[in-house]
């Protein structure tokens, strides 16, 4: 195969290690996986870094209270938005590498599957609220800007042809150029002392400038959205699939933005400002297996027609590299939880601390969450994605409803971290997902890890 890295590429390779670079020279495949990979953290570093310092101003201007509220509406409309989503992301992006020559069928019929249920589920979230906060107007704008947003997220199919592609570039280059406009708009919102919606607004653009970038660079691809197609037959087969994954999603964001919603209900929106103040910080580094699972996905797909054995090993190390991972941010965060909020959030937030060092412990489930979700996408299994999702959400429910008239904000940041690992090595009590249950086990062998990795690169 005649093959050129790219010039990115090439630089950074030049200055890893001998034994890391003899492995990826010579591999196509697995350059274009690490570019990609480049891309996707370039742009969540950025993310990373200019969201953290407009978010956390934004959070010391607006205050606990005003800063709960926004959070509030947030976590409340995502309830209602995993719906929207369909759980089609990786089931498209799994149809667009087996069968790119149906990429208009895919594309044409996940766009009007996600539109009809953003629609349905934005009016669902704006009558809920109405009703749950009768009377609070801003409340109610505020949840609406949040659900009218789902409606142009139904253009984030054409990331799904990117993704496929490996060509994650282009995502980038829309979605970044929607965020540092918004940002910039943010900022000046922030100069000029304005209000709480204004700030809600300029969310909400963000999202529509995003589909116009998107639709922009797709075009610029060579590719027109007016070729997609809608096929009955192809909505049954994706649904067929994606079901499971559509009732996981809504139990995944129920356990994991329902605890916002009850310290709301339950303590107050002022509560709700700090614990969101702590979970921005715990979920920050969240990208990172998001981006690697995202860019492997499609290489997994291709070992698992190819070598099996292959395909578990590869499937084990990135267990383990998450894994340490995420022990390892975990530990550095603990101690250091306290210091992190009152650097970035001041004084007002400093109850934060203790929130951040027991939430920041979710994070290593997760991560493991995300990798042992693509298995499931890859085995065909994804009804065990919405069995491990329900027993998280039931979980996380009666542990809130326990532990946050008893221990607060904390009893909440405690119930996540129970949750989330109940939900991921749930999978162990069935016979098909026994595998995947002891590779997370082993993968959380640390000692054990580090000694063959120490071992084969010395």
């Amino acid at each position: 195969m005649n093959w050129q890295m790219n010039s990115r590429t090439a630089f950074w390779l030049r200055y890893l290690p001998n034994f890391l670079r003899s492995r990826i020279e010579g591999r196509p495949n697995l350059q274009k996986v690490l570019n990609n990979t480049g891309w996707l953290f370039a742009d969540k570093v950025l993310r990373m870094g200019v969201g953290l310092i407009v978010g956390v101003w934004i959070a010391r201007y607006l205050g606990p209270r005003q800063f709960g509220l926004w959070n509030f509406a947030i976590a409340f409309t995502s309830l209602f938005g995993a719906v929207a989503t369909l759980g089609l992301d990786n089931i498209v992006v799994r149809e667009l590498v087996k069968h790119p020559d149906r990429k208009n069928e895919f594309l044409g019929s996940a766009f009007v599957l996600k539109l009809f249920g953003s629609i349905i589920t934005s009016i669902v979230a704006i009558v809920a609220i109405s009703l749950l906060r009768d009377g609070e107007t801003l409340t109610l704008w505020l949840v609406a800007l949040s659900a009218m947003a789902l409606i142009f997220q139904s253009f984030d199919v054409i990331k799904f042809y990117f993704q496929a592609k490996v060509q994650s570039k282009y995502v980038v280059y829309a979605t970044n150029g929607a965020f540092l406009i918004t940002s910039l708009v943010k900022i000046g919102l922030l100069l000029f002392g304005a209000p709480l919606i204004a700030f809600a607004m300029a969310s909400f653009g963000e999202i529509v400038l995003s589909a116009i970038f998107l639709v922009a660079v797709f075009f610029l691809n060579h590719q027109k959205i007016s070729t997609w197609t809608y096929k009955t037959p192809v909505v049954l087969e994706l649904f067929k699939y994606s079901w499971p994954l559509i009732l996981s999603g809504i139990a995944i964001i129920i356990y994991m933005r329902i605890d916002q919603v009850m310290i709301g209900q339950i303590l107050g929106d002022k509560e709700v400002g700090i614990f969101s103040a702590a979970v921005r910080i715990s979920e920050i580094w969240y990208f990172v297996p998001i981006a690697i699972v995202g860019s492997v996905f499609p290489t997994i797909i291709e070992n698992k027609e190819r070598n099996e054995i292959l395909y578990f090993e590869r499937m084990q190390k990135l267990l383990n590299f998450l894994s340490l991972l995420g022990i390892c941010i975990a530990i550095i965060v603990t101690f250091m939880s306290g210091s992190i909020i009152r650097l970035f959030f001041g004084s007002s937030y400093e109850l934060a601390g203790p929130v951040l060092a027991i939430h920041v412990w979710a994070g290593v489930f997760v991560a493991l969450g995300v990798a042992s979700g693509s298995w499931l996408t890859a085995e065909n299994l994804q009804k065990y994605s919405l069995y491990r999702a329900f027993y998280g959400c039931i979980m996380n429910v009666l542990l809130n409803l326990i532990l946050i008239p008893k221990y607060g904000i904390n009893g909440a940041a405690i119930a996540t971290v129970l949750s989330y690992g109940v939900s991921v090595f749930s999978i162990g009590f069935y016979d098909n997902g026994k595998i995947i249950f002891y590779m997370m086990v082993k993968s959380l062998n640390i000692l054990n890890f580090t000694k063959k990795f120490n071992g084969r690169f010395q």
